[in-house]
C-alpha cells in the first residue's frame, strides 16, 4: 500500500527535558518538592539551560527552515509538565540558543499527550517513557530519548536513522522471529518479498521527510536517511521492495545482519537514531542521540525491552 501525506508542514512536538539539560532542576524537584522546584526555577530564571539529548537535532531542523522564511517547511513546539510560571526558564532559553520555537503547551505537571492531536503532530520526543506510550498508542510517532554520548557531526545536514521492523515497518516479520525463530522468520520473508510490509508508526515519518528531501536537487538535500537494521540476507528483499511500493527513498541502507548498530550509526553521523529494542538502543547510545521506541512484540508486557 503506498503512503499518503498531507500538504502541510513536518511539525516536531518535543518535551522540555529533552530540549534542555533539566538534570539539575529536576533533583530539586524530586528531593524538595515543587514549591522549591519553583523557587528554583524562579530564581535561575535568567541563566540560560544547557543543551538536552534532542538541542542538536533542533538546531539542525532550524537550519532547513533558513532561507524559507515566507514558507517555512518544520515546525517545533514545546510540550511541558512545566507550568506558565516554571516555564518562563525554558522560553529564556529558547530565546538565548534563537531557536525558533513559538507555540509551547505547560501542563503543569500532568502529562501533555492529549495535546498532540490537535497540534497535528508528526513525531514526539520526550525524556517521559509513559508520555511516550500513550502518544505511540493513539497512531503517533514517538520515542523516548535516552541519555547518550553524542559525537554530533559537523555539518549542518541533518541526519536521521531509523531501524526497520517495528519502527518504519510493522512487527508482523518480527512476530514470527519470536515465536518460531530465525529459519522460520527468514523463510517468511524470502516468500513475502513481493508482499510490502504494512507500515510501523513511523513510517509516515519517513514519507514528510522524503517530501522534504524531493524539493531540493540531488545531491543538495539538508536532510539524509538511512536504515539501520539487523536484517541481513535473504531478509533485505522485502524491506527493499517494501520501500520502493512506498514510493519513498532513503539515503542509505545498512543490513547488519546482527552486528552491534552502535559504531555503523557513529560512522554515518546520525543526529539520532530511533529503534524498538532496548539492546540496540544502548549499542546507539553510546555513540549518538537515541530514541527508544516502545512498539510492537518486543515491547510487549513481560518483554525484557520495555521502557
Amino acid at each position: 500500500m503506498k503512503l499518503t501525506m498531507n500538504d502541510k508542514k513536518l511539525v516536531i512536538a518535543i518535551s522540555s527535558r529533552a530540549l534542555f539539560d533539566l538534570t539539575d532542576s529536576h533533583n530539586v524537584f524530586e528531593k524538595e518538592g515543587l514549591d522549591e522546584y519553583r523557587k528554583y526555577q524562579i530564581e535561575n530564571e535568567d541563566i540560560p539551560l544547557d543543551p538536552g539529548p534532542a538541542f542538536n537535532l533542533v538546531k539542525k531542523l532550524f537550519l532547513i527552515n533558513a532561507g524559507k522564511h515566507a514558507n517555512p517547511v518544520i515546525e517545533v513546539i514545546l510540550l511541558s509538565r512545566n507550568s506558565a510560571d516554571t516555564g518562563l526558564r525554558i522560553f529564556k532559553s529558547i530565546q538565548k540558543h534563537n531557536l525558533g520555537i513559538v507555540r509551547a503547551v505547560f501542563t503543569s505537571g500532568k502529562s501533555p499527550y492529549q495535546y498532540i492531536s490537535p497540534l497535528e503532530t508528526d513525531l514526539f520526543l520526550s525524556t517521559d517513557s509513559e508520555d511516550v506510550q500513550k502518544a505511540l498508542d493513539i497512531g503517533f510517532a514517538a520515542a523516548t530519548l535516552l541519555p547518550s554520548n553524542t559525537s554530533n557531526n559537523s555539518t549542518e545536514q541533518l541526519r536521521i536513522a531509523f531501524d526497520g521492523d517495528a519502527v518504519l515497518f510493522s512487527d508482523e516479520a518480527e512476530r514470527i522471529f519470536q515465536e518460531k525463530g530465525l529459519t522460520a522468520f527468514e523463510d517468511n520473508e524470502k516468500v513475502s518479498a513481493n508482499k510490502p510490509l504494512a507500515g510501523g508508526p513511523f513510517a509516515k515519518f519517513l514519507q514528510i521527510l522524503h517530501e522534504i528531501q524531493k524539493a531540493y536537487p540531488e545531491g543538495e538535500s539538508p536532510i539524509r536517511t538511512a536504515l539501520v537494521t539487523a536484517r541481513g540476507a535473504p531478509a533485505h528483499e522485502r524491506v527493499i521492495k517494501t520501500l520502493r511500493a512506498w514510493d519513498i527513498r532513503i539515503d542509505e541502507a545498512l543490513f547488519l545482519g546482527g552486528k552491534d548498530k552502535g559504531p555503523f550509526l557513529k560512522a554515518f553521523g546520525a543526529d539520532i537514531f530511533f529503534d524498538d529494542q532496548r539492546k540496540h538502543c544502548d549499542s546507539a547510545r553510546n555513540h549518538v542521540a537515541t530514541g527508544h521506541v516502545p512498539y510492537g512484540v518486543k515491547n510487549k508486557p513481560g518483554k525484557p525491552n520495555r521502557s
